[in-house]
């Protein structure tokens, strides 16, 4: 018998993730599929079931003074309505292709961080934005850097005690972002590759760039060899900088989806395509 709990209070819900070994749920658009494959191929366990649905507060969107705190339960959806500026346009635009508008309304984009796919829409524009996560247990708070806390396919740095609380997103002056995937067909589909990006400029030059890919690798990554001489480039001629070399640190595989040398001439594709937007 599996036991649900839907605590109404973040004390409450810590306790029971402190002391049991539960899945805990939100939108559930991971979870509940991955349960019916399992359940397909023979295996019908499941763990008990913590639903964080019934806490107040983690489903806003919050400015503070150094940036804006997104808590755990906001939904697509609820990302694509808010009032927000140019800097989260790229995360915006990957709200729009995760799933169907069923899926947008109930998934999270926390949730999409934790299940820490490889293609995972959100993560490489997170990475762009120099995002945070909030992390909370029965014994404190602690907060950590999205790139600390991916460590490999479908893999994190979450305790078994912990809980994210929200995504911490800085202030970037002067910014915009943008997004851009590929996959084997226009929507509902899990990405061949896609490029996130973070442009602050000034004057037409770039001041900061920040650059991240993902499906071609264990965990989305920052890429800091194409960031530099991004640095101070005129924003007009950024399109023109992405090379081959750029992408070195990229580990793309063959699977049904495409080869990797594909999804290696895709990324740098994507990377200029992404710049000349930005432009």
């Amino acid at each position: 018998m599996i036991a649900y709990h839907r605590p109404r209070s973040l004390d409450d819900a810590l306790a029971i993730r402190g002391a049991q070994d539960v899945a805990v749920i939100a939108g559930g658009t991971d979870i509940y599929p991955a349960h019916a494959a399992r359940r397909a191929w023979g295996d019908p366990t499941h763990r008990d079931v913590l639903d964080i649905t019934a806490l107040p507060g983690l489903d806003r969107i919050e400015e503070t003074a150094v940036g804006w705190r997104l808590g755990a339960l906001v939904t697509w959806s609820a990302l694509r309505r808010a009032s927000l500026p140019p800097l989260f346009d790229g995360l915006k635009a990957a709200a729009k292709e995760v799933g169907g508008e069923q899926v947008q309304n109930r998934g999270t984009l926390v949730g999409n961080l934790v299940t820490a796919s490889p293609a995972g829409d959100g993560i490489p524009n997170l990475l762009a934005l120099d995002a945070s996560l909030e992390l909370a247990s029965t014994a404190g708070w602690r907060t950590i850097p999205l790139r600390d806390f991916l460590t490999g396919y479908r893999a994190t740095a979450l305790h078994r005690d912990e809980m994210v609380t929200a995504i911490l997103v800085p202030r970037l002056p002067e910014a915009r972002s943008g997004f851009v995937k590929l996959g084997a067909r226009r929507y509902l589909v899990i990405s061949v590759a896609m490029a996130a990006g973070v442009i602050a400029s000034e004057s037409g030059r770039i001041v900061e760039a920040r650059l991240a890919i993902g499906a071609c690798s264990a965990v989305a990554q920052r890429l800091p060899a194409l960031e530099a001489p991004l640095q101070g480039a005129y924003l007009r001629e950024a399109a023109d900088i992405p090379a081959a070399a750029h992408l070195a640190a990229l580990t793309p595989i063959d699977d049904i989806r495409a080869s990797a040398a594909y999804r290696r001439d895709a990324a740098l594709t994507l990377l200029r395509d992404l710049l000349r937007g930005l432009a």
